[in-house]
C-alpha cells in the first residue's frame, strides 16, 4: 500500500477512536443512575444539595457519606465509584422522573436549590449513534472502492482482471536480449511489424493474427520472447497467468476475462500475454469432474472474447504453455490462436549465443571459452545456462577471484547436473573403492565403444542426495537421430559399472540402481517403440506418449497386444540386456589392467580429468605393446 493510502486509513481510524472516546466520556458511566424511591429517601434525609429537573430525568448532587447508611451496599459502591464534584463527598446521580406533584414542595422544604431544563433527545441520539454509524458506512465504502480499484468489479474487485501492465520503459526487453531461438524470433518479428505498420497488411487484404501460441520446454524463453515483442513494438503489455483467472467464487473467472479484454481495447494497440495457458485452457471434460464447471465457464468466456474482438484495432494475444497436448481444440483452431511457435532446446551454437548474452556483465578470464562451455551443456535450456553463468560467478566470488575462470564453469555445470559437492560425507574405504571401480568401468567401456560419447571427467566425490560418483561424457555434436549400433554402445556404457563390480569382487552392490533403470528403459524403447527387434519386426507397441515438452510418464491403461506378445517383449528386453552384459564383461576382462590402474588413480585423486585419463590410457597401451613384443620374442627364441 502506498504511503498516501496508509495515512488516509490512519485518519479514518483516528476519527473513529475520537468518536468512541466522546461517546464514553459524554454518555458513559460518569453518572450513576438510582431508583426514584432512593432519590426521595435521600431528599427527605437532607442529603440532596442541588437538583436539575428535566422532562424525563432528574439530575442531582448528593452527600455520599450521608447516603451510605440510607442506600443498599451495591448501589452505594456504584455511586462512590463515579467522579467527585465540588468536594470529595459530593457525587452526581440521575433518576427517572415520575409524576410526583409533591416534588417541588419537598425540594423547597429541604432547602434544595433546583432548576428545570428542556433536554433534546435527538441530539443525544445523533451524537451517540447516527454519527458513528454514518462514519463506519463511509469507511466501508472507501475500503470497497480501494479494493475494486475504482472500477465496476464485484465485491472487493474480485471480478477485475489481475493483469500487470507494462509499458515500453518497464519492459526493457528487446530481441537482442533473446538468443538461441532465431526461428521463433523471426516468426514474432512479423507480429511486431503488424503492430507498427498494420496498413501494410490491410492494404493487401490480409488480416492481422488474433493470437500467437508459444510452446516449448520450461526455461526455453517463452515469457522472455513475449516481453521482447512488446518491447520492440513499443505498446502496452498486459501480462497475466492462466491460474489467476479462476478462484473459489462462481463467475469470477469469466468476469476477469471480460475485464481483461476491456482494458486491452482501451489501450489498443497492445499485447495480452497469458502465461501457463494450460491452467485455463485445458480440454473440457478431460477430468470428468463436475467441480471444473467454473474453469470451463472461464474458458468459454475466453473463447467468446477471442471471437468477439477485432484484431484490426491492434490487440494481439500471446500465450505460452509447455503442455500443448492437453489444450482444448477450440483454442487452437484458426481464428483464435492463428500461429503456433514452437521453441526447442537450443543447439550448440544457440547455447553459445545464450551464454554470451548472460555473460555480458560478468568479468570473464581470457582463458574462458564459451564455445567449450556450450559443448559441455547438451540439452540445457536458456534458464539452465543463465543459472550456470550465475553459479560460476558465485563460485569465483567465494574463492575471492578477480575474474571467472574455466574451472568455475566446470564446477557450476557439475553442481547443476549432479548436485552440491559433499566432501564431508563419510564413506568407509571399502565403499569408496567400490565406487572407484564402478566409475572406472563406465569410463573404460565408453572409451572402447566407437559410438559412445567421449569421457570428460570421472569423479568419486559424492554429490546431491544419492550420487556417490559420476562419469561425465562430452558429446562431440548435438544428435537428433540415433542408430541401433549407437544405442547398443550406450547400453554397454550404462552396464559398465555393474560388470566392473562383478569382475573385481564377484558380487554386486546397490550402486547401479539408476544405471539398470536407464538401461532397461532404453532396451524396452528399442523393442516397443523403435522396432529394433528382429523377432518382433517393425512394429510399435507403446501407443501412449508423455508430454511433448515435459517428462511426464504416462502408463497405458490397456495394451493393444496379446499376452504372448508381452512375453516376447520381456524376453527381447532381457536378451538385449544380457548381450550387452556379455560384451561389457569381455571388454573389461581384456582391459583389466587399465581398470585397476584407473581405480587406483581415482582413489588417489578423487577426480580424473580428460588429460589424466589420456595419459593413463597411453601408458596402458604402451605396457600392453611391450608385453606383446616380449611375448613374441620369447616365442621366437623358443
Amino acid at each position: 500500500m502506498e504511503r498516501k493510502s496508509q495515512l488516509t486509513l490512519w485518519y479514518w481510524l483516528g476519527l473513529i477512536a475520537l468518536l468512541i472516546g466522546m461517546q464514553y466520556y459524554l454518555f458513559g458511566s460518569q453518572v450513576a443512575t438510582i431508583p426514584y424511591s432512593d432519590f426521595k429517601t435521600l431528599l427527605v434525609a437532607g442529603k440532596v444539595h442541588q437538583a436539575t429537573i428535566g422532562p424525563s430525568s432528574i439530575s442531582a448532587q448528593i452527600d455520599i457519606q450521608g447516603a451510605k447508611a440510607l442506600l443498599p451496599a451495591e448501589e452505594y459502591k456504584r455511586i462512590a465509584a463515579t467522579p467527585a464534584l465540588e468536594g470529595a463527598d459530593t457525587r452526581r446521580i440521575v433518576t427517572d422522573r415520575v409524576d410526583d406533584p409533591q416534588l417541588t414542595a419537598e425540594l423547597q422544604a429541604a432547602h434544595v436549590r433546583y432548576s428545570g431544563t428542556a433536554e433534546n433527545p435527538w441530539l443525544r441520539m445523533l451524537l451517540g449513534w447516527v454519527v458513528p454509524i454514518g462514519l463506519l458506512v463511509l469507511l466501508w465504502g472507501w475500503v470497497m472502492r480501494r479494493g475494486a480499484g475504482g472500477g465496476s468489479g464485484l465485491m472487493m474487485g474480485v471480478g477485475q482482471s489481475r493483469a500487470k501492465l507494462y509499458v515500453e520503459s518497464k519492459t526493457a526487453v528487446r530481441f537482442a536480449d533473446v538468443a538461441g531461438i532465431d526461428e521463433a524470433k523471426q516468426e514474432l518479428e512479423e507480429v511486431v511489424q503488424f503492430l507498427r505498420n498494420p496498413e501494410r497488411v490491410r492494404g493487401l487484404g490480409g488480416k492481422i493474427p488474433k493470437g500467437v501460441l508459444i510452446v516449448g520446454a520450461p526455461g526455453t524463453g517463452k515469457t522472455l520472447l513475449a516481453k521482447a515483442v512488446a518491447g520492440e513494438a513499443g505498446v502496452p503489455f498486459l501480462s497475466i497467468s492462466g491460474s489467476e483467472f479462476v478462484e473459489m467464487f462462481v463467475g469470477v473467472g469469466a468476469a476477469r476475462v471480460r475485464d481483461l479484454f476491456a482494458q486491452a481495447q482501451q489501450r489498443a494497440p497492445c499485447i495480452i500475454f497469458i502465461d501457463e495457458l494450460d491452467a485455463l485452457g485445458k480440454a473440457r471434460g478431460i477430468s470428468g469432474l463436475s467441480g471444473n464447471d467454473e474453469r470451463e465457464q472461464t474458458l468459454n468466456q475466453l473463447l467468446v472474447q477471442m471471437d468477439g474482438f477485432d484484431s484490426q484495432n491492434g490487440v494481439i494475444i500471446l500465450a505460452a504453455t509447455n503442455r500443448p497436448e492437453i489444450l482444448d481444440p477450440a483454442l487452437l483452431r484458426p481464428g483464435r490462436f492463428d500461429r503456433h511457435v514452437a521453441i526447442d532446446r537450443p543447439d550448440i551454437k544457440g547455447r553459445e549465443a545464450i551464454l554470451r548474452v548472460h555473460a555480458k556483465n560478468v568479468v570473464l578470464s581470457p582463458a574462458v571459452d564459451l564455445a567449450i562451455v556450450a559443448a559441455k551443456t547438451p540439452g540445457f535450456a536458456g534458464a539452465d545456462l543463465a543459472n550456470i553463468v550465475n553459479e560460476a560467478a558465485l563460485h569465483a566470488a567465494r574463492a575471492n577471484k578477480k575474474a571467472v575462470e574455466p574451472e568455475d564453469f566446470d564446477e557450476a555445470i557439475d553442481r547443476v547436473v549432479a548436485g552440491l559437492e559433499k566432501r564431508n560425507r563419510v564413506m568407509n574405504p571399502k565403499e569408496k573403492e567400490t565406487v572407484a571401480y564402478h566409475e572406472a568401468g563406465h569410463a573404460l567401456v565408453a572409451e572402447n565403444r566407437p559410438h559412445a560419447d567421449r569421457v570428460s571427467k570421472i569423479s568419486i566425490i559424492p554429490r546431491g542426495i544419492g550420487a556417490l560418483g559420476y562419469t561425465q561424457q562430452l558429446p562431440t555434436e548435438d544428435r537428433y537421430l540415433l542408430k541401433r549400433s549407437e544405442l547398443l554402445d550406450r547400453l554397454d556404457v550404462l552396464l559398465g559399472g555393474r560388470v566392473a563390480e562383478e569382475l573385481v569382487y564377484g558380487d554386486v552392490s546397490t550402486g547401479a540402481q539408476d544405471d539398470l533403470q536407464r538401461a532397461t528403459d532404453m532396451a524396452r524403447h528399442m523393442v516397443t517403440q523403435y522396432g529394433m527387434s528382429e523377432r518382433l519386426g517393425q512394429v510399435a507397441f507403446d501407443a501412449v506418449r508423455g508430454g511433448a515438452f515435459l517428462s511426464v510418464p504416462q502408463t497405458p491403461q490397456t495394451v493393444s497386444y496379446s499376452e504372448e506378445t508381452a512375453r516376447i517383449i520381456d524376453e527381447e528386453v532381457g536378451r538385449l540386456i544380457k548381450d550387452a552384459h556379455d560384451r561389457v564383461a569381455q571388454t573389461l576382462t581384456a582391459h583389466r589392467a587399465g581398470l585397476e590402474a584407473l581405480a587406483r588413480l581415482l582413489l588417489t585423486q578423487e577426480v580424473v580429468d580428460r588429460a589424466a585419463l589420456d595419459a593413463l590410457l597411453r601408458t596402458q597401451t604402451a605396457s600392453a605393446e611391450a608385453l606383446g613384443a616380449a611375448g613374441a620374442q620369447d616365442a621366437a627364441a623358443a
